[in-house]
């Protein structure tokens, strides 16, 4: 898998943090206790920065009359895409990732305008264009190679919106630490080899040159969000 290595010109910092790891780490749980025991502190927010594509198949399926042939059609060109990762899509399938690649970056417009109203957000997830894919929170077009000029050019597009996220640092990016095995026994119902892609390269993200807290998702949930606490705190002074 390789990384993309152009250069990304740095926003100011926004008041951000930023949780990242496997799923199963505990980032939802961490995420939730942050924005639990800070809210009366300041005006704190959770913010979800993944590309919803499971949410947005729900809510498709709920339309009438074509909404579940619809989603059944959508869910097997996103299968047939994490089949085939280095294969070019065809139009529609880079259409369908392109725009919820634009649903991300909507998200993340509406996460900056909160910061910028003076308010701290908490994000389970942060886009970054180092590495490719919608696992790790990367362009999913970029690990693609060839197509259509239509499929390029989205592609282009997309690797565009994912530089613009990534050059906005936030406060403080915690990174959770999990080993394969105790991923998949919390979460048995993902593919063991997504999981295994997501334990493999979140580690090795650097995220822009972010301010990086590592902790092991293994230890308790008091002792992951007394410790986030103290360095959100320390951070925020």
């Amino acid at each position: 898998m390789s990384k993309k290595n152009t250069p990304i010109i740095n926003h100011a910092v926004v008041r951000v943090i930023a949780i990242v790891g496997c799923d199963g780490s505990g980032k939802s749980t961490l995420a939730t206790s942050l924005v639990n025991n800070l809210a009366s502190q300041m005006p704190t927010e959770l913010f979800y920065l993944g590309q919803s594509s499971g949410r947005i198949g729900e809510w498709v399926g709920r339309l009438p009359i074509v909404g579940r042939p619809f989603s059944r059609y959508l869910r097997a060109k996103a299968d047939c895409v994490h089949e085939r990762p280095s294969t070019a899509p065809d139009n529609i399938t880079a259409l369908v990732i392109y725009l919820l690649s634009c649903w991300r970056a909507y998200k993340f417009r509406k996460m900056l305008a909160r910061s910028q109203q003076g308010h701290l957000l908490i994000t389970d997830r942060y886009p970054q264009a180092e590495v490719p894919g919608f696992h790790v929170d990367g362009p999913q077009l970029a690990k693609t190679v060839g197509g259509s000029w239509w499929v390029q050019a989205l592609r282009q597009r997309e690797l565009k919106l994912y530089h613009w996220m990534a050059s906005y640092l936030p406060l403080l990016l915690i990174r959770l630490d999990i080993d394969e095995q105790t991923a998949f026994s919390r979460k048995p119902d993902h593919k063991l080899s997504v999981l295994h892609e997501k334990v493999t390269v979140t580690p090795h993200l650097i995220f822009n040159g972010a301010k990086i807290l590592e902790l092991d998702g293994r230890e308790s949930v008091d002792t992951v969000l007394s410790k986030s606490l103290s360095t959100i705190r320390a951070t925020l002074l």
